[in-house]
């Protein structure tokens, strides 16, 4: 996985790759929900949850079973003076990893 926290992109996967951004406390309660349904209805599907700004701030304030799939903005922490100490998955820009996954062909959903 690269500094943007996106997984390796193989030659002939076709799956449904959505990427939830959710930069404030009630996207990312929304963003856990649509992660929650879209595997639901599609399970092989990969989703990420990318988290900047309040929504950062929420996601390591309130844990989640959809923990595994967020990605939390360094930036926005750094800003905000937050330390994860639940070990929470951190990009260096959220910026970055958001135009960088929609290059390599994931949706984008602003939660």
């Amino acid at each position: 996985m690269s500094d943007t926290g996106l997984p390796p992109r193989e030659a002939g996967d076709s799956r449904l790759k959505v990427m939830l951004h959710a930069p404030c406390a009630e996207s990312l309660a929304r963003a856990r929900r649509n992660a929650r349904n879209l595997k639901a209805a599609s399970p092989e599907a990969e989703v990420l949850i990318i988290t900047n700004a309040g929504g950062a701030a929420a996601a390591v304030a309130t844990p989640d079973d959809t923990d595994a799939w967020l990605r939390l903005c360094r930036n926005s922490l750094d800003a905000q003076g937050i330390v994860d100490t639940r070990g929470l998955a951190i990009v260096e820009a959220a910026v970055l990893t958001l135009a960088e996954g929609q290059r390599q062909g994931w949706a984008y959903i602003r939660a």
